[in-house]
């Protein structure tokens, strides 16, 4: 007895990664555009210099910008994605977030984030499971 749908099984096996890892991108991106426009909204305006050095991007941060949080996919490949915080103009961004001695803390990026990382965590598992059941479910 032969079994049949062998090689289409193969070729699903093959592309499964490619498609889990563009649906989580994806999701990954709705998730940092969410978390930024939180930033923006809650961090404190006297030039606009500090909101306007907040955004994410993926892998590295842009020269003069301050990592304060970073997120990994468990995904196999590399999905790593930044957001940041501060530049050369707003050097005070950690000050901000942290306060000092003669200031209070106004924070603005771990609320957010803290906020937010669970919807956007749900959101990239949501997509991978419909990546797979679609997958799973056409014929070719």
């Amino acid at each position: 007895m032969a079994v049949t749908g062998v090689a289409a099984m193969k070729a699903k096996l093959m592309r499964m990664p490619a498609v889990v890892e563009s649906r989580a991108r994806d999701a990954m991106e709705k998730g940092a555009d969410e978390i930024v426009a939180m930033m923006k909204r809650l961090v404190p305006v006297e030039f606009g210099d500090l909101r306007d050095s907040i955004g994410w991007n993926w892998d590295t941060n842009p020269a003069g910008t301050k990592i304060l949080g970073t997120a990994r996919s468990r995904v196999e490949g590399s999905l790593r994605l930044v957001i940041y915080a501060g530049d050369d103009k707003a050097f005070y961004a950690r000050m901000q977030e942290f306060g000092t001695q003669k200031m209070a803390a106004n924070p603005y990026f771990f609320v957010s984030y803290r906020t937010l990382k669970s919807r956007a965590k749900r959101r990239v598992v949501v997509a991978s499971r419909t990546a797979l059941k679609e997958l799973a479910a056409s014929g070719s």
